[in-house]
């Protein structure tokens, strides 16, 4: 769960909407996603599509059953207690905000963060969630760009 909202993007309440029909390797189905589209498709990375699909097939959930078929208040407590193991307070917005940082600090572009990993439909968006860039981070940029 943790996973998909850190490397995925998903929100939360994403998360504990997926079934285990919508998922299809490296591909998850989300049904009335928050965009207000009918459904949108997320991409995730193998790793976490091969554990993905090892817990569904652990758990023997039918093709209808919700995968975390918990709270949101439940939910968040995992995130909240994940985050304390490490020593780092964390809720669950802060994992899709990891995600995107993570690409966008990677050199994914910033179109591919804000149209395939956030699905948000303006990139101004995207661009307040990456939020400030320190002069020490755009200088190792630059340097790096033109190496």
């Amino acid at each position: 769960m943790v996973e998909l909202m850190a490397r995925g993007g998903l929100r939360i309440g994403e998360v504990l909407k997926l079934r285990a029909r919508d998922v299809e390797d490296q591909k998850l189905t989300l049904e009335s996603p928050k965009s207000g589209k009918t459904r949108e498709v997320v991409f995730i990375p193998q790793k976490i599509a091969q554990r993905l699909e090892h817990y569904i097939r652990g758990h023997g959930f039918d093709p209808d059953s919700r995968i975390f078929p918990i709270k949101y208040g439940a939910a968040r407590n995992v995130v909240e207690r994940a985050g304390k193991r490490i020593g780092v307070k964390v809720r669950p917005h802060d994992l899709r905000r990891h995600a995107a940082t993570y690409a966008s600090r990677s050199g994914t572009p910033i179109e591919i963060v804000s149209k395939v990993i956030l699905r948000h439909a303006n990139l101004a968006t995207t661009q307040r969630y990456l939020g400030k860039v320190s002069d020490a981070e755009a200088v190792r940029w630059i340097e790096r760009l033109y190496d």
